[in-house]
Order: structure tokens, then C-alpha cells, then sequence
């Protein structure tokens, strides 16, 4: 189930074998009536494994998971919008809107790896990571820094990643010209001209079995939570150092 990002928050979707309702919350609030659906059509037994509403074009597009397959799907038709095909190499687990990127998402899956993929290009993902050993269950873009990227593994790693070259600020923090001095200024140019490195901020081993579930908190951008099937829930933080860097 899928609340609307943003809005008034009176429209609900859930997935359901294969079939995706979009549902009108009424005045009361204790009745849903059933707007619209459509089903996913083809061969075989086809069901959903996850979706993700994006915040973006007015609340209107959607992306679902079904086996190896990722889609978009205009909620004011119901119809498709686009289709990765093969997007993974085994089963789509997860999916995460970029909240400052209308156009980018997140997938993750059981062949390990993370891919970022813009919407209007789907050919191939703009990037992909491969730091997990196993199954990748979650994938979360920080809700206020983009380029922080969460990911949690069957391999019961909880991993940070600094995807900062496919951010909304692809090369730092932008400084106001008036703010430096001329050589300042030439050396801000010179920083100015390629993109900031992806790397691996951390890797958190403190769970002993997969990690299910990893989540951003709404509160603190710089706090998070994972969950493992071991029944271990661990809060961490962003590194101090790494907060700093993106702050100043």
C-alpha cells in the first residue's frame, strides 16, 4: 500500500497480485472507493513485488516491480509509461524515488547490485553499484540529501553510499561569487570542472543475519535505522566528518 506524497493525502494504491488500484479516501476518512485499476497482462503467474509513488509531476506517475521487470505507470490513465525490461538479473526487491530528481530511480535486486536509472532514458542505467555480496532487500534516497544513498543486504551489511556525481549538486555546494576572493574564485572554477567521486562512506556489520529493512528518519537527515531478521533493530548516524563536508 502507497499513500500519495504529497497533497492532501486522500489517494491510496496497493498492489495486489498483479493488479495496481488507486483508491479515493472519502470525507470521513473510514471509507475507500476504488477510482481506478489496471492489471499487469502477460504469461504466467505475473505479480508485483514492490512499488514506489514519486513525489514528483504532481503526484502522478508511479513505478512498480515484477520479477526482473521495472515499470512507470501515469496514474490518471492507468497506462504504462515506461519499461525496463531485464532491469536486474534476477528479482526487482526494491525501488526509491530521488526526491530532488524528477527523473531518477533507484532499483535494487538478487543479482546484489543497486542501479540508478533516468526515466527518459532506459536503455541502460547511469550507474550501478555492486558492494553487496548477496540478495539487495532495500534501497533509500535521503529525503534532504540526495546523494546519501542507503542500501541493506542479505549479506547483513548495511551500506552508505556517496552518489554524489548523480545528485542535484553533482559538483558541492555552489558558493555565491560574491562570497570569494580572486583566487578562491580560480580555484572554485578549477573544482567547478568535473564532478565529485562516488565512494563508500561506511559498511555496518552489527547485524549477524540479512537486513530486511533500512529507512531514513523523517525527523534528522542524518539519522537512520535497520532492521535484520534476527530481530535487531540499529539506529546509526551519517559520519560527523561527512556531515560537515555537505553542510559547508
Amino acid at each position: 500500500v502507497m499513500w500519495e506524497p504529497m497533497g492532501d493525502g486522500k489517494k491510496i494504491i496497493s498492489l495486489a497480485d498483479n493488479n495496481i488500484l488507486l483508491w479515493d479516501l472519502q470525507e470521513s476518512s473510514a471509507k475507500a472507493v476504488l477510482s481506478s485499476s489496471t492489471a499487469l497482462e502477460g504469461k504466467g503467474q505475473l505479480k508485483f513485488t514492490s512499488g514506489r509513488w514519486s513525489p514528483h509531476h504532481n503526484c502522478t506517475q508511479i513505478a512498480t516491480a515484477n520479477d526482473t521487470t521495472v515499470r512507470g505507470w501515469d496514474t490518471r490513465s492507468m497506462r504504462q509509461i515506461y519499461c525496463i525490461e531485464n532491469a536486474h538479473g534476477q528479482l526487482v526487491r526494491d525501488l526509491d524515488f530521488n526526491p530532488n530528481k524528477q527523473y531518477y530511480l533507484a532499483s535494487c535486486g538478487d543479482d546484489c547490485k543497486v542501479k540508478f536509472w533516468d526515466t527518459r532514458n532506459v536503455t541502460e542505467p547511469v550507474k550501478t553499484l555492486e558492494e553487496h555480496s548477496h540478495w539487495v532487500w532495500n534501497v533509500r534516497y535521503n529525503h534532504s540529501h540526495d546523494q546519501l544513498i542507503l542500501t541493506g543486504s542479505s549479506d547483513s551489511r548495511v551500506i552508505l553510499s556517496n552518489m554524489v556525481s548523480i545528485s542535484s549538486e553533482p559538483f558541492g555546494h555552489m558558493v555565491d561569487d560574491d562570497e570569494l576572493s580572486d583566487q578562491e574564485d580560480q580555484h572554485q572554477e578549477e573544482k567547478i570542472k568535473e564532478p565529485l567521486q562516488d565512494s563508500v562512506i561506511a559498511t555496518y556489520e552489527e547485524h549477524e543475519d540479512s537486513v530486511y529493512a533500512v529507512e531514513w528518519s523523517s525527523a534528522d537527515p542524518w539519522l537512520f535505522a535497520s532492521l535484520s531478521y534476527d530481530g535487531r533493530l540499529v539506529i546509526n548516524r551519517v559520519p560527523r566528518a561527512l556531515k560537515y563536508h555537505i553542510l559547508l
